[in-house]
């Protein structure tokens, strides 16, 4: 007979990369920014997911500076502090957060229509 010598690779785990993740089930930290429609041509713009230990009032001051928007952080029982503006800001705020260092750009995941 004809002796083959065949390599057995390593074996291949599919849920290693689960393992990797946190409790809430993502791998990386995203930053999500949302857009909600209000009445009519009115909309809100959300931000969730920055570092607990950020100062969300500065960042806040400077993006309504930055952007002539008004806007609030509320504090949410689940997804714990949310920054809100009024308008569609979601570009403008994707912008700042990398331009200010706050977060790299493939952590900012956009959302809406």
């Amino acid at each position: 007979m004809v002796d083959i010598d065949i390599q057995i690779p390593a074996s291949f785990d599919p849920f290693a990369e689960a393992e990797l993740t946190d409790a809430t089930g993502s791998a990386k930290e995203y930053v999500h920014i949302r857009i909600q429609q209000r009445n009519g041509r009115k909309s809100l713009t959300t931000v969730q997911g920055l570092k607990k230990e950020l100062s969300y009032d500065k960042i806040l001051k400077d993006v309504k500076k930055a952007f002539c928007c008004n806007g609030t952080v509320v504090n949410d029982k689940e997804l714990g502090k949310v920054i809100q503006l009024q308008g569609d800001q979601r570009k403008n705020v994707s912008n700042f957060l990398v331009q200010a260092g706050i977060v790299k750009k493939d952590q900012i995941k956009v959302h809406g229509f």
